[in-house]
């Protein structure tokens, strides 16, 4: 799972096999480790009990939740994501949850082997 943040905006890019893992298990989690030795989290869960897409922020760690509905609908269609604004005192954090599609220039460095064809698929969610 790939993680950027701009501002107030956060977008989650998935793999096949991470969208299966969502639907299958009901979490994917990833972390990115500092040389001091801090861990920062990032963890998508699908909940049956979830009414919208929230997120937070934990000690440590950032939670997107998506209802599993939702996420079932989303893994089965041919929507590229799932949106949603969360008002803020002034303005809105918008979250975006995304297929991963192939890069557009090659990368030596970059495994595309597990992203989702480019091939119809549609914006939407």
């Amino acid at each position: 799972m790939k993680l950027r943040i701009k501002g107030d905006s956060i977008r989650l890019r998935l793999t096949r096999s991470e969208v299966r893992e969502l639907v299958d298990r009901g979490r994917v989690a990833e972390s990115t480790h500092f040389p001091d030795g801090s861990v920062l989290g990032y963890e998508l869960e699908a909940d049956a009990a979830a009414a919208a897409i929230v997120a937070r922020s934990t000690a440590g760690a950032l939670v997107v939740t998506v209802p599993k509905a939702a996420v079932d609908g989303w893994a089965r269609s041919a929507d590229v994501a799932l949106h949603a604004e969360l008002p803020l005192g002034r303005g809105a954090l918008q979250i975006l949850v995304e297929k991963d599609f192939p890069c557009l220039t090659s990368r030596p460095d970059e495994d595309d082997s597990d992203a989702f064809p480019r091939t119809a698929l549609s914006i939407g969610g």
